[in-house]
């Protein structure tokens, strides 16, 4: 089998690759389906582990608190310049926020992940110091 090269994390992040072989297999599904934020078990042409990662809710946070912002500013700018009906803003806002919200998580989620396969990032661990000797 010949060696792949890896994929860039924007790469990885934007493609969906896997961070070893740069196959498209790092979602569980598709980029419209229910599973589209999350990661599948193992890449299916080179066999890496997912689950040995740990994403958790990192890129969630923040991009709820970066979107939520940048929303929040376009809807009170469009408020005060158009002055459209609240029924007319609901249905402009509430599915482009939720829609930006996934995708982009999607986006974070593997580049996060991409990231910490290149730098072989593991769960840390509390090492004792070594005594000194001044007891």
């Amino acid at each position: 089998m010949a060696e792949s090269t890896p994929p860039t994390i924007a790469q990885a992040a934007f493609q969906g690759l896997c961070p070893r072989c740069g196959q498209p297999h790092l979602f569980a599904g598709p980029l419209f389906s229910s599973q589209v934020v999350t990661f599948a078990e193992r890449c299916a042409a080179c066999g890496l582990d997912f689950t040995q990662f740990n994403v958790g809710d990192g890129p969630a946070a923040f991009l709820t608190l970066i979107l939520g912002t940048i929303i929040t500013i376009a809807a009170i700018a469009v408020e005060l310049t158009l002055h459209p009906p609240l029924w007319l803003q609901m249905a402009i806002w509430l599915p482009l926020t939720a829609i930006s919200v996934v995708y982009s998580l999607r986006i974070a989620k593997g580049a996060l992940m991409a990231a910490e396969y290149r730098n072989e990032a593991r769960e840390g661990a509390v090492v004792p110091r070594e005594d000194d000797g001044d007891a």
